[in-house]
């Protein structure tokens, strides 16, 4: 085996012999359902915060976010902004009521408030959907990072990936994956840390040379970019999606309601706004860094920047244990957000698809889990194998603008609106859903990038959520009659604080 090779292996083996100890050795503290879905609302807000940072931070987080900016410049930096903003959007509006709300899964959560069986399988359909399309770019950066650093095939690391969490999701359920996540984000945040510090020593002893100055304005092409309509959309586009999307990911609001009351969920939320403020300080120095000493990653290859910038710009012994060092933490990001999604698909396909009698057969609850577990992993890795050249970012982008479509309209009205009904509901999801899936299809299948139609379907949140909120009340109060009878009982529980109950009791 090559010298070179040798740290990208190192890296890789040990943290998923790591991921599997720690998801092993929660199958000793995991016996009923509760503990597999819900980790039976125990987590304690600091290890909750440092998990829900640890699946968060994926591919697009570690890897992306650096590349971007060392194509597109500055303008880039909406994308970790509106990656954190999201969560004071979650604490302000969502976090506490949906956690009193007592439910498993988001479409749990519609079903009791809507009393609506439809719904909910609309719902269990959304959240598959944008699992599975949030898996696809963890299982390519996965690939990505064994090509750029061990010159392994494409569809090896996502196998690997694919491999290592079943074995940590499958024994211990959501219990166990608390503590894998939890490690996961510090491992990252050390990842990115410490290599950064010797790569800007480097720079200044280099002379400090200017980011903005080193690379030709002619690869930057900015979203807002001067007078132009079509940036200006695209911009404002994206941030309604990075802002709102984060409260209808299915492996970030199932987090939630592990929480032992809606005042842990502020305090996670809060905690959580901490961690990746700090987080998110890291990769633009990356991607700064690069326009400096990587300019051959910009044609093609800027998702490998973070992987490849240690040995350029420091390079020997130390360059190589740098490039193990990153190389874990990609892992890691792999990983961690790998198995949050994992867990959150399983969750919803084992109570509406796999925990269902079959003829004479019907699985118990944490068999129906493992086995749904498997079908989150498997249908995605197979779709990912010939699809490894999307770009990460891009792919997580679009995930965002289809949960902004869909699930952010409905948690905002059904927590704040007594108004809404099954059928508002059901309209508006499908106008977001369908609205949105269409332009991440179109998206993902053409190469176009220039013109209106490209930047209104490439960057679709900006007219695909106005138009799921509008459809939601202009239905619901077409149709307020069939307003659920215990709407506003619920609602009542939704804004109630624990403390209160406690006393009336």
């Amino acid at each position: 085996m090559s010298t070179d090779v040798v740290p990208g292996v190192v890296a890789v083996v040990l943290v998923s012999l790591a991921t599997l100890v720690i998801g092993t050795w929660g199958l000793r503290i995991s016996r009923t359902t509760s503990d597999f879905f819900v980790a039976s609302r125990t987590v304690r807000p600091r290890l909750n915060a440092s998990a829900i940072g640890g699946e968060y931070l994926s591919a697009a987080s570690f890897l992306g976010v650096a590349g971007l900016l060392l194509v597109f410049g500055a303008e880039m930096l909406w994308y970790p902004v509106g990656w954190t903003a999201g969560y004071l959007v979650l604490l302000v509006l969502v976090a506490a009521p949906l956690r009193r709300s007592g439910a498993y899964t988001l479409p749990d959560f519609a079903e009791a408030r809507l009393g609506s069986r439809g719904v909910r399988k609309l719902c269990s359909v959304l959240v598959v959907g944008i699992g599975w399309l949030y898996l696809l770019p963890q299982f390519q950066g996965a690939g990505v990072t064994l090509r750029a650093t061990i010159g392994a095939p494409p569809w090896a690391g996502s196998l690997v990936v694919a491999l290592v969490v079943l074995a940590s999701v499958s024994p211990g359920g959501m219990r166990s994956i608390t503590f894998v996540q939890a490690f996961q984000y510090w491992l990252k945040l050390t990842a990115l840390l410490v290599p950064v510090f010797v790569l800007l020593a480097v720079w200044l002893a280099d002379g400090a040379a200017d980011p903005a100055a080193a690379a030709p304005r002619s690869w930057s092409v900015p979203l807002a970019s001067p007078g132009g309509g079509i940036g200006l959309y695209t911009t404002y586009s994206l941030i309604v999606a990075t802002f709102l999307g984060t409260m209808g990911l299915p492996h970030v609001v199932v987090r939630f309601y592990t929480n032992p009351d809606g005042r842990a969920a502020r305090r996670t939320t809060l905690a959580v706004l901490v961690l990746l403020g700090i987080f998110y300080v890291l990769p633009p120095l990356y991607g700064a860094l690069g326009r400096i000493y990587a300019p051959g990653l910009v044609e093609g290859r800027s998702d490998v920047l973070v992987l490849e910038l240690p040995s350029l710009v420091v390079g020997g012994l130390l360059g190589a244990v740098l490039t193990g060092l990153v190389t874990a933490g990609a892992f890691a990001a792999f990983l961690s957000t790998s198995s949050g999604l994992t867990i959150a698909v399983a969750g919803v396909l084992s109570q509406d698809v796999t925990g269902r009698r079959w003829g004479r057969h019907r699985l118990g609850g944490v068999a129906a889990f493992r086995v749904a577990a498997a079908v989150a992993v498997v249908v995605p890795l197979l779709v990912s194998l010939p699809a490894q050249d999307v770009a990460v970012a891009r792919t997580v982008g679009l995930a965002f603008a289809v949960t902004a479509s869909t699930f952010a309209p409905l948690l905002m009205l059904g927590i704040w609106w007594r108004g809404l009904t099954p059928a508002g509901a059901v309209a508006g999801l499908l106008v977001g859903g369908l609205g949105s899936g269409a332009a991440v299809a179109w998206t993902l299948a053409t190469s176009s990038s220039s013109g209106w139609t490209a930047a209104m379907l490439g960057q679709p949140a900006a007219w695909s959520v106005p138009a799921s909120f509008l459809t939601m009340v202009v239905v619901s109060r077409a149709t307020r009659a069939s307003v659920p009878a215990h709407a506003g009982r619920f609602m009542v529980r939704l804004h109630t604080p624990e403390a209160v109950e406690l006393e009336r009791g």
